[in-house]
C-alpha cells in the first residue's frame, strides 16, 4: 500500500542506556536479532523513509542499511535533541513532509497501526502533535511531531534545561492515540526484558 502523502520517521538511539549498563541496547539480540531489527521491521512499512538517530560508532549500525545522524546538539541531551535531528533531517530530505514520526529503538513490538492510529488521534482532535498512551501511562517518544516546530525545539534546547519530552508536549494541544487494547510496547530496560 502506497503512501500518499510523505511521512518519515526517526528512530531514537541516541542514548546512553543507563539502565542496562551497555551503550547501545538496542543492539541486544532479541530472538535471534538486534532489538533494532525488529523496530525496524515493524515500522518501515508504515512509514515513506527511516533514520537512525545515535551518537555511537555508525559502523556498529551499517546492518540495518539507514541513514544515520548523530544529535544536531551534542553532549548527550535526550531524546528532544534527537527529535529535533529528526526533524531537521525530514525538512531537509522530503521537504513536502509536515510531520516526522519517532519511536525508541529499544521497543521491539510496535503494532503495525501505530502511524494510522497516531494520525487518527491527531485528526480526531485536531491538534498538531500527536502521542501514544497505555494504560494511562504516556509513551512520549512514540509520536507524530510537526516539523515546522523544529525552530522553537531547537531554541528551547539551546536556552532552558528542559529535556524530558513531556515538558516539550506541555505546550500543548497534543492528541492522545490510545493503545490500551494491545498487551505492551513495553521498552527493553533490563537484561530479564529480553527474555530466556
Amino acid at each position: 500500500m502506497g503512501m500518499m502523502v510523505s511521512l518519515p520517521a526517526v528512530i531514537l538511539a541516541g542514548g546512553r542506556s543507563s539502565r542496562m549498563g551497555v551503550p547501545d541496547k538496542c543492539l541486544l539480540p532479541l530472538g535471534g536479532k538486534p532489538i533494532l531489527a525488529h523496530v525496524i521491521a515493524a515500522l518501515a512499512p508504515q512509514v515513506s523513509a527511516l533514520l537512525l538517530n545515535t551518537n555511537s560508532d555508525p559502523a556498529l549500525f551499517a546492518f540495518c542499511g539507514l541513514p544515520l545522524r548523530a544529535d544536531i546538539i551534542p553532549g548527550f541531551q535526550g531524546p528532544l535533541a534527537g527529535l529535533l535531528t529528526g526533524m531537521l533531517w525530514a525538512h531537509e530530505a522530503f521537504p513536502e513532509a509536515t510531520h516526522v514520526a519517532s519511536v525508541p529503538a529499544d521497543m521491539p513490538h510496535l503494532p503495525a497501526d501505530l502511524i494510522a492510529r497516531l494520525l487518527a488521534a491527531r485528526e480526531r482532535d485536531g491538534a498538531a502533535t500527536a502521542v501514544a498512551v497505555q494504560a494511562g501511562r504516556m509513551h512520549s517518544t512514540l509520536g507524530l511531531w510537526p516539523i515546522a516546530d523544529a525552530g522553537v525545539l531547537e531554541a528551547m534546547l539551546l536556552q532552558t534545561d528542559i529535556r524530558a519530552v513531556w515538558r516539550w508536549i506541555e505546550r500543548g494541544p497534543v492528541a492522545l492515540a490510545d493503545f490500551s487494547d494491545l498487551p505492551t510496547f513495553a521498552n527493553i530496560n533490563t537484561k530479564d526484558d529480553l527474555g530466556p
